[in-house]
């Protein structure tokens, strides 16, 4: 699992190989219970075991974004909803700086739904 995942971000050309392993840091920093495994071709954060949020890039523009599987409850403003019924993205344009503010105000929003029992833990 370890060499699928790091061929995931290494394959990657730049500026969208420093962006995605920046927020895979990011992403397993702002929590102990964040974990990393491969699902679907695509790296996948679990929270306690249970999918929290994807990496992946957009078809058109290559840009990166985080999947957050729980979006239907989730309303921070930078969250897209599109065409999907229960998940939102939060793009991360790789030319700018990343907004780690706007990451951990959404990570933290997330964490709140399994911890009021919102969203159910297994």
């Amino acid at each position: 699992m370890k060499e699928e995942l790091d061929n995931f971000y290494l394959s990657r050309k730049e500026p969208q190989k420093s962006t995605l392993l920046a927020l895979r840091s990011i992403i397993l920093a702002y929590d102990e219970q964040l974990s990393e495994t491969m699902k679907y071709g695509m790296p996948c954060f679990l929270y306690k075991k249970n999918i929290f949020c994807y990496l992946w890039t957009d078809r058109k523009t290559d840009a990166p974004y985080i999947l957050m599987t729980e979006g239907n409850y989730l309303t921070h403003p930078e969250l897209e909803q599109g065409s999907r019924a229960r998940m939102k993205i939060l793009r991360i344009d790789p030319d700018k700086d990343i907004p780690v503010e706007t990451i951990r105000e959404v990570f933290r929003e997330a964490i709140e739904l399994y911890r009021k029992g919102t969203v159910k833990l297994k």
